[in-house]
């Protein structure tokens, strides 16, 4: 079979792993230098090759506190959410989620398995994480293959980056939200026990109820799909299941099983003087939460609860998820020479998360995962930087259970890259290459279905090498254009290679392919970004070109009572744009009033099977913001397209515009770091649906929702 893959790097940011973050250029949208974009790479002093990167920190994160990080971006050009439920949700860029989007946590890999499938947390709390920054581009390639579409990376101060200024640092939050019937609290105090030397410990607890919706839970087709099936059993005389169905189509205002409880806790501490810092950390992530059920999907098992073969009794689904996690970050200043600084960031994880089927226990994953990065970082030569370095990562997993539908697998994955940037007064250039060399193995691959598959070990080791360059020019004082193209290679994950069997999460039954080829894609991207004024924009359009792009469709097939999901690889084309603007229409001493927007749009087709699935439709978003000493507010419409352009097996999707406003006021001054937010979101209590979502049919986002938010810091 004709496999398939590929990117679309940008020449967006150049992130690394960096600690002590510095100032970079402006946000070319935002503008202010309060909102300067902070990079997490300090080998870059001045990185003004940073088109289409987007940083949320500070208010706009507590303006958009949601339970999932996925759920706190998607106001961002060019993002979307995997919105799996409440419980379960991961970026999206620009179309591309799963393994093409890496998500980090102060620059490393979570080392969860939620790249693995949509149900799966992210094991990130937005509680506490003080910045979120989305990357695209060559400097992906620092991060490792997987993030060919982007990566997320989400920081904290869990490790601490500084000393405090008055010896100690103290920040608690509470939120309460009326759709989720959400009651949250964190807190992180920092305290210096020396001129250089600091302690840190943190924690958070958040608990929602059955989130509401703005309407009927499942969408007007599978409605009529369940209407259709209420009246065949009603003329059979099938009376509860008729009421069953008839109940099931019925269901609006509140989605059932779509509770979460979530708490974090962790403690760190950092030596930090002249020549460097060192510091460790220890976290732990533990979440409880429901898993809405897809219509129809009735799983058979092997005995029902009176002991007879067929259709088990249906009960609800939930995830248990807990992990360990250590971390590791140092860097050393060299004093002068070729070399400013070296760099080392490790992280170790023991994660476990349960699929519990009512109070039985279905299946137990379990992953151990590793990861470490050593840097070394040039100081600058008359504008030439960069950094080269060395990524290594292992992943030790175990699916145990009737419901396991991957092997046991074990991954390693061993880089180099090299990141190097030239700048002179009207342009720069940036080039970026990586070296990886993947092995991906199992003894007990199960080749063909069900009672016919015949288990074989397989081990697969793979190389890949990519390399991305771009190029800007300054047309004017604050304008510049530029051109990136990239080539980059991925090895397929063990998930897309060896699944083979019932998920009970995602109700589906999910099969991969163990002779996938890698994916290997071409991509270029122009941008036009800069400021005039009281205006600032940034516009950017890419278009990359897949060979042997993996993709996972549902084929109309049924295995073991579930519809069968597969993996293929075929070529495949996707291109769009993404545009942000603002306008200062008043600005004076007392009130500032801005106007702003966001378009993006994304077109995906694989050569053998036409639309590519999940993939976001043309979304417009504009706001009004005012902002008056310690008062501010903000208005905002957002507007989604129907999705019509779908597989043979998805549904379309209508479009929705929600209504969103909020009002703050910091009490002790503008300068304040207290605050309190009032904000409703869905005003208009729409039923809106992300199409990137694989629930999006029974699966509504939430209705109007009323949140009231606090922070204090001190």
């Amino acid at each position: 079979m004709k496999q398939t893959f590929i990117i679309m790097c940008g020449l967006l940011s150049t992130p690394a792993l960096a600690e002590n973050a510095i100032e970079a250029d402006r946000d070319p949208v935002h503008g202010s230098d309060d909102d300067a974009i902070i990079v997490t790479a300090d080998y870059i002093d001045e990185l003004d090759i940073l088109a289409g990167t987007s940083v949320i920190a500070g208010d706009d994160i507590f303006r958009k506190l949601q339970p999932q990080l996925g759920d706190v971006l998607t106001s961002e050009p060019g993002v979307s959410a995997t919105s799996f439920g409440p419980g379960a949700s991961r970026p999206v860029l620009r179309g591309l989620q799963g393994e093409r989007i890496r998500v980090l946590t102060d620059g490393i890999g979570t080392l969860d398995v939620s790249n693995t499938s949509a149900d799966h947390a992210v094991t990130i709390d937005p509680l506490t994480t003080e910045r979120i920054e989305i990357f695209r581009g060559p400097a992906a390639l620092l991060f490792g293959s997987q993030a060919i579409g982007g990566a997320v990376n989400a920081r904290d101060r869990r490790i601490p980056r500084g000393i405090p200024e008055k010896g100690y640092h103290v920040d608690v939050i509470g939120s309460y939200s009326s759709a989720f019937e959400e009651n949250s609290v964190g807190g992180a105090f920092e305290l210096a026990l020396s001129d250089q030397f600091v302690v840190h410990i943190d924690g958070s607890y958040r608990e929602t109820e059955d989130v509401d919706v703005g309407g009927f839970v499942l969408t007007p087709a599978l409605r009529a799909q369940q209407l259709e099936v209420a009246a065949e059993e009603q003329e059979e005389g099938n009376l509860d299941e008729a009421a069953e169905a008839l109940e099931l189509a019925n269901l609006q205002d509140q989605l059932p099983n779509s509770f979460t409880e979530t708490y974090t806790f962790g403690a760190g501490f950092a030596l930090i003087n002249e020549r460097g810092s060192l510091g460790a950390s220890i976290g732990y992530f533990d979440t409880r939460y429901g898993i809405p059920a897809r219509p129809g999907a009735e799983h058979h098992g092997e005995e029902g609860e009176e002991g007879e073969e067929g259709e088990e009794e249906e009960a609800p689904v939930s995830i248990d998820l807990r992990q360990w996690r250590a971390d590791l970050r140092g860097e050393f200043f060299t004093g002068g020479g070729f070399l400013e600084s070296i760099r080392f960031r490790a992280g170790y994880s023991d994660y476990e998360h349960i699929e519990f089927e009512g109070d039985e226990v279905g299946t137990v994953f379990d992953s151990q995962g590793f990861e470490a990065r050593l840097e070394f970082v040039q100081a600058d030569q008359d504008g030439w930087r960069g950094v080269t370095g060395f990524q290594a990562l292992t992943r030790d997993f175990v699916a145990i259970g009737a419901e396991a539908f991957v092997p046991p697998n074990v991954t390693d994955q061993y880089g180099l890259f090299t990141l190097q940037e030239f700048e002179w007064d009207k342009g720069g250039l940036e080039v970026s290459a990586r070296f990886e060399k993947t092995d991906v193995r199992s003894n007990s691959v199960a080749i063909g279905l069900e009672e016919d598959a015949v288990i074989v070990p397989i081990d697969r080791n793979i190389s890949a090498f990519s390399f991305a360059a771009g190029a800007n020019y300054r047309v004017a004082s604050d304008v510049r254009i530029g051109l990136n193209a990239s080539r980059v290679e991925r090895a397929p994950s063990a998930e897309e290679l060896f699944s083979n069997g019932p998920h009970v999460a995602t109700q589906a039954f999910e099969i991969g392919n163990p002779f996938f080829d890698k994916e290997t894609a071409l991509g270029i991207e122009a941008y036009l970004r800069g400021e005039s004024g009281p205006v600032r924009f940034q516009f950017t359009a890419y278009h990359s070109w897949f060979d042997d792009y993996i993709y996972e469709v549902e084929t109309g097939g049924e295995a073991d009572g579930l519809p069968i999901f597969q993996f293929f690889q075929s070529d495949a084309r996707y291109w769009g744009f993404e545009a942000q603007a603002a306008v200062d229409v008043v600005q004076s001493d007392n009130l500032t009033v801005t106007i702003d927007g966001v378009a993006d749009f994304v077109r995906a087709t694989i050569e053998d099977d036409g639309p590519a699935p999940r993939i976001p439709p043309l979304r417009l978003l504009g706001g009004v913001e005012a902002r008056s000493g310690p008062f501010g507010g903000r208005v905002e419409v957002e507007w989604v397209d129907d999705q019509n352009r779908t597989t043979e097996f998805e549904l379309p999707t209508d479009g929705h515009t929600l209504v969103n406003a909020s009002l703050s006021w910091k009490p002790f001054g503008e300068d304040s770091e207290h605050i309190l937010i009032v904000s409703a979101d869905n005003i208009f209590d729409s039923d809106a649906r992300r199409h990137a979502s694989f629930t999006k049919d029974f699966v509504p986002l939430s209705g109007r929702n009323i949140k009231v938010s606090a922070r204090i810091s001190f």
